[in-house]
């Protein structure tokens, strides 16, 4: 099938060199190539990044910061030189405003959690209808322990914030907001640094959910004034297990532990324990050191190529899918705001999402069946789920080809 010449390739972007470096893209499924557009869920991992992994445990293995034997000090060199690769990725203004987590839930129950103490009742939390549960269910915990009520934002029609009715919303009783960078259903990214800048003039401390974000769009906390930002290292080519939050060092000042244990602690008696130092005030136990490693050596990855040519090479593979779905009367999209990142979610008449799921896979084609742990929005376009094919930097226009050709294919198989 023909690649239609009205969506340009990006010039100068090899991306067979990079599937190259893709161990798990090298594979047949069923008896086809495998052709992965899982993306928002989790990316496949780089060789660099399982070759960091393999190094740690081959020639490092051993616990970080406690430790004076030359093994213990690699370790911490490395997890630390980790924590310095996402501070300058993430433009922070020291890397002791990074804190290891194990993805962006964690991270967002670590801040809901300090901020357990500063509501009460009457007080507020601005969320959006686009969330991913994630950026929901913590939030309701919250109210509910505190009193304080949770206030939703709508979107139209299109999957876009009603950015007036956001502002609408803001009051002298919201205390927090808590709003999604770019959406893992629908692909809408957020006018965010007008949100922000709309809560900062009430004074409103922000978290930004960067989880689906972190692979498609250069991010800088410092000018985006947000004073949280949350990611998972998984959809950004890392391992499983590994996040990160940012937060403003006056905000982390301000804020209580989430967890107690060992590391997150200078002095303990039983009477009294004092706190280390940020960051280590909420690093808790033995950390996750080697997919720490890989995160560092993910970033690495991604740097390499440029996360602006990656985006570019992504908006293309969607814009292209987005044409050539047009041919398809049964298709229709879910999520059209003028502003998305490399996602396509859709549902095909007649024909449920978890079937398109399956009778894709036996074609070798790896797309997402669900609600996407987002059931308000579906709730809002009236689905019980959608398929879902999201683009990363390995996949090729060739590659919708065939995801067009597999749908056109159980289109016909169900008759």
């Amino acid at each position: 099938m023909a690649i239609n010449t009205s969506v340009e390739k990006v010039q100068d972007y090899d991306v067979e060199a990079i599937r190259r470096d893709f161990p798990a893209l090298d594979q047949q499924i069923h008896g086809e190539q495998l052709v992965y557009l899982d993306n928002a869920a989790t990316s496949q991992k780089p060789k660099s990044v399982i070759d960091s992994i393999v190094q740690y445990y081959e020639n490092d293995n051993a616990n970080i910061h406690r430790g004076v034997h030359t093994l213990s000090e690699r370790a911490t060199l490395s997890y630390e030189n980790a924590r310095k690769t996402v501070q300058k990725f993430l433009n922070a203004q020291t890397e002791k405003e990074i804190i290891f987590t194990r993805g962006a839930t964690e991270a967002i129950n670590l801040v809901a959690h300090a901020f357990l103490e500063k509501l009460s009742a009457g007080d507020e939390v601005l969320i959006t209808a686009m969330e991913h549960h994630s950026n929901i269910v913590p939030w309701q915990m919250l109210c509910e322990k505190t009193g304080a009520t949770l206030k939703v934002a709508p979107i139209n029609d299109k999957g876009e914030l009603i950015l007036e009715e956001f502002e609408a919303l803001i009051s002298r009783s919201t205390k927090f907001s808590a709003i999604s960078h770019m959406s893992n259903a629908l692909g809408t990214i957020n006018p965010i640094r007008q949100m922000i800048d709309l809560l900062h003039q009430h004074d409103i401390p922000v978290l930004v959910d960067g989880a689906q974000a972190i692979p498609h769009i250069a991010v800088d906390v410092q000018a985006l004034d947000c004073d949280f930002y949350v990611f998972s290292g998984h959809k950004l080519y890392a391992p499983t297990g590994i996040g990160a939050l940012y937060g403003k060092m006056e905000r982390l000042e301000q804020a209580s532990p989430y967890q107690g244990g060992g590391d997150m602690i200078s002095v303990v008696t039983f009477d009294k324990t004092v706190y280390n130092k940020i960051p280590y005030k909420f690093e808790a136990g033995t950390p996750n050191i080697a997919g720490t490693i890989g995160l560092g050596a993910a970033i690495d990855y991604v740097s390499s190529i440029g996360v602006d040519a990656i985006a570019a090479h992504e908006n293309s593979l969607l814009d292209y899918a987005v044409e050539q779905s047009k041919r398809i009367g049964k298709l229709r999209i879910i999520g059209t705001a003028d502003n998305k990142g490399a996602i396509m979610s859709f549902v095909l008449d007649g024909i449920h999402p978890h079937d398109v799921g399956t009778m894709m896979d036996r074609q070798g084609i790896a797309v997402r069946a669900g609600h996407h742990c987002a059931m308000p929005v579906m709730d809002f376009f009236g689905v019980p789920a959608t398929a879902r094919a999201s683009f990363a930097m390995y996949n090729t226009h060739e590659e919708v080809d065939a995801l067009m050709a597999g749908i056109e294919n159980l289109i016909e198989m169900v008759g």
